[in-house]
Order: structure tokens, then sequence, then C-alpha cells
């Protein structure tokens, strides 16, 4: 099964639901991508996913341009529609889905309060993607 979840910088919630993806089932080849790759990987996503026992710090923003000659089983956005505009991938996909979430990047506050948002971000997330891993992929076979 191929995956790859698309935004637009690929520096925090792509990866960090590539990253439980991968947590949850090493057999998928799952992959994460943006539209505007951010130079690095978001240091709080790195930090509230290590919390939790995930570590992606050796992951890094990719361009979703390396990956529109490959096919996927699906591709899914995680972007909050109400302020951002998805990207849209135009290579070979068996399903589209969008599974979008608040960007904690902009969240603004003090430091314990930022981390709370990524804390809560990186919970949707891994919520949300347990439900499409149990639906569309156990459910699916």
């Amino acid at each position: 099964m191929k995956i790859l979840i698309l935004c637009t910088g690929n520096s925090c919630r792509s990866q960090m639901a590539e990253g439980f993806l991968k947590s949850i089932d090493n057999t998928l080849d799952v992959f994460s991508a943006g539209t505007e790759p951010a130079s690095r990987i978001n240091s709080k996503a790195v930090q509230v996913m290590n919390e939790i026992g995930i570590d992606i710090s050796k992951q890094y923003p990719e361009s979703v341009e390396q990956y529109v000659n490959e096919n996927f089983d699906y591709v899914i956005t995680v972007c909050d529609n109400a302020k951002e505009t998805c990207p849209i991938f135009t290579g070979n996909v068996k399903q589209r889905l969008h599974i979008g979430f608040e960007d904690p990047y902009s969240f603004k506050g003090n430091e314990e309060d930022t981390l709370n948002k990524y804390r809560e971000v990186r919970d949707l997330i891994m919520k949300e993607f347990n439900n499409f891993y149990k639906h569309y992929i156990i459910g699916g076979k």
C-alpha cells in the first residue's frame, strides 16, 4: 500500500501523519510532500512526536514534484480548507482523501500554549489517521 500525504510546507502536519502511519504499520510505503516545501521540518512537531515515542527528526520536507510520476493507492491532503489552499496531486492515484487539520505553526501564544496546540493537532492527526487506517487499510483488505 503506497500513501502520499500532502500539504503546503511539508514541515509539520504531513510529517506527523507520515510518522504516525509508519509507526502503526511498517509495511506501508508512506511519503509526505508539499507544494512549497519548507527548508526543514518543524522542531515543535519533532518534539511533540518524540513525546509519544515517534521519531520524525530524520524526515525532511520534499516537493510534490518528485512524486508526480509515481502511482499511489491514496493521496491525502491535510491542510485546513478554511485557511489554506490544498495542493492538488496530478499523478496516478486510486483514491484521494482530505483529512484537514489546523496549522499549529500559525498559532500565536506563549511557549507552553504553543506546544499544547501542537499536541492538540498531533492527537487529532493520530485519531483521524488511526480511523483512516482501520477503515481504508484494514477494512479495505
